[in-house]
């Protein structure tokens, strides 16, 4: 039986989280702002919350209808049939966004659907679910628009960027799902030299070294429809055992940093995520640093003023690496994902492009340069 979801993801990731479910089976796509819905069978939840590297939920959609006042959110949690989903004596969290909505308080907009949701299991079962902000058994989602309110399970639990390797971190990461889907945007392939010179707590090299070695991005986590009535244990473990692992042959992944905490978190997170032995790292400052490899693909989250860094500092900083790049890095074309919207004019070369993107509530550009030696002309 067809089912519908939708799948939210990083801005400015749509396209290329639409192209990974259509690899992944997913059918009437529709590419919106902000993620894609699709339609599929039930298991395809299971697949996408397994194997996407982009999306950040996989939503299940069990509900919708126009409405005009909070009364029609209720009436509508009201009689939906969520028995059929899970059981009053699990525990609930409800969440409610909003795009134009004409209610004036989302706040009491989304208790009018709590409200519904443990009225119906109240009416059917004498009992009503307990509320759970932290760690809840089952999320409901309410998405509104001008007219229409729909209504989701969430087949996630925890958001799909936690994929469970990170276990130390550093200052102002990158998430996850935002780093896969940058990696996508520049093309970056296992065949082609991947270096990160100030990686942080390594996410750009682990997700790469994981697509390199075929290894699903859920395939160290627990997901939220574990939780729901329809999971089945047994088909479950079919999949996740006979997934395909497709690796490719000694990939090129190099990283460095100046700060020897950051590597030390970086090669605690590498040996969670089982590919410590494919990412080669050192320290040292991108400015000093040689490229590792003749040709191939620079990609960094640098420091920058909302985060981290002072402004006059980052300011003398950017020309530097301008230099550093012309000097060391001919051949390469040099990725930077960032807040600061000087960088392109300091650093003094010519971005070849330039994506917005959103670094959680950061609104990023990511500047591709493709360095020619000796010349800030592209």
């Amino acid at each position: 039986m067809t089912q519908h979801f939708f799948a939210p993801c990083p801005r400015g990731l749509e396209e290329c989280l639409a192209e990974e479910l259509r690899v992944l089976g997913a059918g009437d796509l529709k590419v919106t702002p902000g993620g894609a819905g699709f339609s599929g069978a039930l298991d395809l939840a299971w697949r996408v919350n397994l194997a996407s590297r982009i999306a950040s939920r996989v939503l299940w959609r069990v509900a919708q209808s126009p409405y005009r006042t909070e009364e029609d959110l209720y009436a509508l949690a009201r009689d939906t049939t969520w028995e059929k989903h899970f059981e009053a004596t699990q525990t609930l969290r409800v969440d409610l966004v909003a795009t134009r909505s004409p209610l004036k308080s989302l706040k009491f907009a989304t208790l009018k659907v709590k409200d519904g949701v443990c009225d119906r299991f109240r009416d059917r079962t004498g009992t009503r679910p307990d509320i759970a902000k932290l760690g809840p058994d089952v999320r409901v989602h309410a998405h509104l628009d001008e007219r229409n309110a729909v209504l989701y399970l969430d087949t996630s639990g925890e958001a799909l960027f936690k994929r469970g390797y990170r276990v130390a971190d550093v200052e102002a990461p990158i998430r996850e799902n935002l780093a896969a889907g940058i990696l996508k945007l520049i093309g970056w392939t296992p065949d082609i030299a991947l270096y990160d010179p100030m990686c942080g707590s390594g996410t750009f090299l682990i997700e790469a070294a994981q697509i390199a070695l075929g290894i699903p991005p859920g395939a160290k986590r627990r997901f939220g429809f574990y939780n729901l009535k329809s999971f089945d244990a047994p088909a479950w473990q079919r999949l996740r055992d006979t997934w395909p692992r497709v690796a490719h042959p000694a990939p090129r992944i190099f990283g460095s940093d100046s700060s020897r905490d950051a590597l030390r978190a970086a090669l605690a997170n590498f040996t969670a995520a089982g590919v410590d032995e494919v990412i080669r790292v050192q320290s040292g400052d991108i400015l000093d640093l040689d490229a590792p490899a003749p040709e191939g693909i620079l990609i960094t989250n640098p420091p920058y003023g909302d985060r981290l860094g002072d402004d006059a500092e980052l300011a003398a900083f950017y020309p530097r690496l301008g230099d550093a790049l012309k000097r060391r890095y001919a051949g390469w074309s040099a990725n930077f994902i960032t807040g600061d919207r000087r960088m392109e004019k300091l650093i003094r070369l010519k971005a070849s492009r330039r994506t917005p993107l959103m670094n959680g509530d950061i609104d990023c550009r990511l500047f591709e340069f493709r360095v020619v030696a000796g010349s800030h002309r592209a």
